[in-house]
């Protein structure tokens, strides 16, 4: 997959979502629960913040893998902001309320605007992606301002995309993570 052809599957997501919205309460939640998103963010963040440790999850299972690494980081370093985003609903209503927390948000749509804006506000000193998130914008970001990302709990099989010789743009995002936590042991 190459960037233009990420860019239209971005952008068909989000059209999807808008057309079965009126139908589809996952996609209607997708939907709003994104509108005013970076007042929000702006308005908590506007007093400036300790240091941000930001955890991305798409939903609650990876969540809920990423969960016992939070835990641990909230003990070993208290003063830190703990912010945890979501792609899906079904990962954000449920945690929105989770005290091991001190922010909880739906992530912006992938753009290269909104992952600048997104990653300025929060500031972030650190960022964990659980699983199998793997958003371009967003990665190449925070590769830009230096700011390490690990993926926890990964899973990688022989068949995945970035394997593949069309997956070049997949293998590109892989090269901005500093450090990968899978797993599977080994790619036979």
């Amino acid at each position: 997959m190459n960037i233009l052809f990420y860019n239209i599957f971005l952008r068909l997501y989000r059209a999807g979502a808008q057309l079965i919205s009126p139908w589809n309460q996952k996609a209607r939640s997708w939907l709003s629960g994104r509108k005013n998103i970076f007042s929000r963010i702006r308005a908590e963040f506007s007093a400036g913040t300790n240091e941000v440790i930001w955890m991305h999850a798409a939903s609650l299972g990876e969540f809920e893998q990423g969960r016992p690494v939070l835990e641990k980081i909230r003990l070993l370093y208290p003063g830190s902001k703990i912010v945890i985003s979501f792609f899906s609903p079904s990962g954000y209503e449920i945690i929105k309320n989770y005290a091991g927390a001190d922010y909880i948000t739906y992530l912006p749509a992938d753009s290269k605007a909104n992952a600048n804006r997104f990653i300025d506000l929060i500031n972030p000193k650190l960022v964990l992606w659980i699983k199998y998130e793997y958003w371009y914008y967003y990665l190449e970001a925070l590769k830009k301002r230096q700011i390490p990302v690990l993926l926890i709990s990964a899973v990688f099989y022989p068949d995945y995309i970035f394997l593949k010789w069309y997956g070049n743009l997949h293998k590109k995002m892989m090269h901005n993570f500093t450090q990968l936590f899978l797993q599977t042991e080994d790619l036979q």
